[in-house]
């Protein structure tokens, strides 16, 4: 259904087209998306707003992007086997790489009394990959990534638990904080608000949550971009639910996983456990990564903010060969439809990067970088 539709959407106003991104998207929720149904009553998007010039030329020079997850996002660095070498950040800049996405976990890191000040150590490490990105000169979206506690999650090990009625003054304080210390930093230097809202983060929280924070961004950077992703894990379809704050200096974001049942295939942390053996990418198969990719492009076009695909991938358990199909497939769709997009990630489950070899796994790099 989604492609017949959109088979008509070019014809349509620019009002219409705004309505046509809402309704279909709650259509999709209800009829089996990510989350299903919110709990709290949505309020339709309201175009108040589009994106600066600014915004649409950083958008269009920011070229191949990676993700340097499963790093600054673990717990502690080190967690989950992998840190940020300047190695690692010369090999994406020479492989051809000109974002990273840098993952970070500040929740685990900042005190959880009032004024939740950022330790130390750990912002001076932050610090020094963020200029080292920059020096070798990446655009660097940096976010705050994992954060289990506001979305309700079950915590991972060594994580830090605060009272739940700080949670989102502590968010904003984190914020505050990390914008007054990269104010200094080049328009290369992108903020990300938070990774993948979902569970206790509804659409309306989420929406309020995220303009508070912004507010408090902008008393130190006037004019930085700031990207922001809907609930439900940052999924394409629930962009009709996510109320840009009145401000032309944004950039939305999305995560794009389907197939899932092909992309999370043998991972440990979906339950009921996917079985292994799905292959990609058949004509249905081809036609959802079409969709979804595509609906993005129409929310940007209805309501004039670019749309930052900030994660796809699929994890190694899949075959390689299929791993391949995907992958060129949403790059190019991504590229088609004029959106900038990150791979995840750089060296871990999903990686384009064998760090026990120190080398790029070829085919998949061809399949981000080739033709």
């Amino acid at each position: 259904m989604t492609i017949h539709l959109a088979k008509n959407f070019a014809n349509l106003s620019l009002l219409w087209r705004a309505w046509f991104v809402f309704a279909l998207g709650n259509l999709l929720v209800a009829c089996g998306g990510s989350e299903g149904p919110s709990s709290d009553p949505v309020q339709p998007p309201v175009i108040i707003n589009k994106a600066a010039e600014k915004v649409w030329d950083l958008s269009r020079s920011m070229g191949p992007g990676i993700n340097f997850g499963n790093m600054l996002d673990a717990p502690n660095e080190g967690d989950w086997g992998l840190t940020v070498k300047q190695e690692y950040i010369q090999a994406a800049w020479a492989q051809g790489f000109r974002t990273i996405r840098l993952p970070v976990r500040w929740s685990n890191h900042a005190s959880g009394a009032y004024p939740y000040t950022i330790d130390g150590a750990f912002l001076n490490r932050v610090t020094s990959v963020v200029d080292q990105m920059l020096a070798q000169g990446f655009h660097v979206v940096l976010n705050m990534h994992h954060h289990r506690q506001l979305d309700g999650d079950t915590i991972d090990l060594g994580d830090f638990l605060v009272p739940d009625a700080i949670l989102e003054e502590r968010f904003v304080s984190i914020w505050s904080q990390i914008g007054h210390h990269f104010a200094s930093r080049s328009d290369k230097l992108l903020f990300e608000l938070y990774n993948e809202p979902h569970g206790l983060l509804t659409a309306n929280r989420w929406n309020a949550l995220a303009d508070t924070t912004l507010k408090q961004i902008r008393i130190s950077n006037k004019e930085r971009v700031v990207v922001i992703g809907p609930t439900s894990f940052n999924d394409p379809y629930a962009l009709s639910t996510l109320v840009m704050p009145a401000d032309p200096y944004l950039m939305a974001t999305v995560h794009f996983y389907q197939p899932f049942a092909f992309t999370h295939q043998g991972v440990s942390w979906v339950t009921p456990q996917l079985p292994v053996g799905t292959t990609c990418c058949d004509p249905e198969q081809s036609s959802t990564i079409f969709a979804g990719i595509q609906h993005s492009r129409y929310w940007s076009d209805a309501t004039g903010y670019p749309v930052l695909l900030g994660e796809f991938g699929a994890y190694s358990a899949a075959d390689t060969a299929s791993r391949v199909n995907y992958t060129r497939l949403v790059r190019q769709t991504a590229t088609a439809n004029r959106m900038p997009w990150v791979y995840w990630e750089f060296a871990s489950d999903f990686g384009i990067y064998d760090p026990v070899a120190n080398a790029f796994r070829p085919e998949l790099t061809q399949a981000l970088l080739g033709n």
